[in-house]
């Protein structure tokens, strides 16, 4: 596996799978081929479409809990 940087750590080690299972289906919802491992074939909209999805599910979630 490739080092992380600081600023990509998990703080919680269990928590890597669940963000892991987060980031395929965020993918999935973009419509991006996301694999276990190396992703460096990934253009750059692709890898940020799913960041950006990532960022609008926890946002719509945040604010389904908030009601």
């Amino acid at each position: 596996m490739a080092n992380r940087n600081s600023s990509n750590s998990i703080n919680i080690p269990e928590a890597r799978d669940a963000m892991d299972k987060f980031k395929m289906e965020a993918a999935s919802q973009v419509g991006v081929n996301l694999k276990n491992g190396y992703n460096g074939d990934l253009t750059s909209r692709e890898a940020g479409s799913v960041g950006g999805q990532m960022v609008k599910n926890m946002i719509e979630s945040y604010e389904r809990n908030m009601k």
